[in-house]
């Protein structure tokens, strides 16, 4: 077949395979043999997942308004399936949580529903272990929560507060505490330090293509953002709280429900793009699910093991 017929892509890839023959000495090798299609991105490793009644315990550090808690509070409260909300909902979000991963992997004898309980919120206004942290402060300040067996801490920083890898490497993290049997999330306020990175798309982001920003549901670009972030957490924290359960890559970092697809949260998504998603009338403010007291909110897309696609509310 001659070149001239191959289609670009095609041609590139011929192309490349004979430079490297010719400059590497490699052997010449199939086409095929230059993409190799990626496994299944997410598995069940065997092991705990979160479901029946699952109590949250709730720690602000730092400075918050109680709008700013209002907002966050009536996110974690949308969770529970008897909320009523109108479709598309965060009740819906969490309740495919359910179906692609929780339902999966619980034993025949365990519990048949997955339902969030806010236990109760502490403050620690005035930074008891610094405006710093480290990730261990982190696991400290959770255990202040009072969390419960199989249940969940969270610790919610302010934006005054710098924690270990914040911004660089991570917007929010969650581990656990298997000899006590809970697990944590913590998520910062990114507003003052790096909203491009961990509140797009309701802020431009740092790299890649600079879109307009969006404006956020609740009109507050930190923690519209930071609901973005618990949610993700949330999310790999029920369906892999102790590392064992549904997860891709190394268990170290790994890729889970939510992270396997970043960026997405609109059907038609692409890099820049946080997809075709619901505008409200009233205010212009960008989401894609109804929440709890009225409220609106933006939550990602979750990975479908079964079909290797990111799944959307619109």
């Amino acid at each position: 077949m001659s070149l001239l017929n191959l289609s670009k892509p095609t041609l590139f890839l011929v192309l490349l395979a004979s430079l490297a023959s010719l400059t590497l000495g490699f052997q010449p090798r199939k086409l095929t043999e230059l993409y190799q299609p990626q496994p299944d991105l997410l598995t069940y490793h065997n092991g705990a997942v979160l479901r029946g009644d699952i109590p949250i315990s709730v720690l602000w550090y730092g400075q918050f308004t109680s709008a700013q808690k209002s907002i966050i509070s009536d996110f974690i409260l949308s969770l529970t399936a008897n909320r009523q909300a109108p479709n598309p909902s965060v009740a819906q979000w969490w309740n495919t949580i359910d179906q692609f991963y929780l339902s999966k992997a619980v034993k025949s004898n365990g519990p048949k529903y997955t339902n969030i309980l806010l236990a109760n919120q502490t403050s620690d206004d005035k930074c008891s272990l610094g405006k710093s942290l480290t990730l261990s402060q982190i696991s400290q300040l959770a255990a202040k929560t009072g969390p419960r067996k199989s249940g969940i801490a969270l610790v919610f920083t302010a934006q005054d507060i710098t924690v270990e890898g914040f911004c660089m490497s991570r917007c929010g993290l969650h581990g656990s505490n298997k000899r006590n049997g809970y697990s944590y999330i913590w998520v910062g306020n990114s507003v003052t330090q790096c909203p491009g990175q961990c509140s797009w798309p309701f802020h431009k982001p740092v790299y890649g293509p600079q879109t307009p920003a969006l404006l956020p549901p609740n009109a507050d670009v930190g923690i519209d953002g930071m609901v973005i972030n618990l949610a993700s957490m949330i999310a790999g924290t029920v369906s892999n709280p102790f590392g064992d359960g549904f997860y891709q890559g190394p268990k170290e970092a790994p890729l889970e429900a939510a992270t396997a697809c970043t960026g997405v949260y609109g059907k038609g998504a692409f890099s820049g793009y946080a997809g075709n998603l619901l505008v409200d009338t009233t205010t212009g403010a960008s989401y894609n699910a109804n929440g709890a007291h009225g409220r609106k909110y933006l939550v990602p897309a979750l990975f479908d093991p079964a079909t290797s696609t990111c799944i959307t509310l619109v």
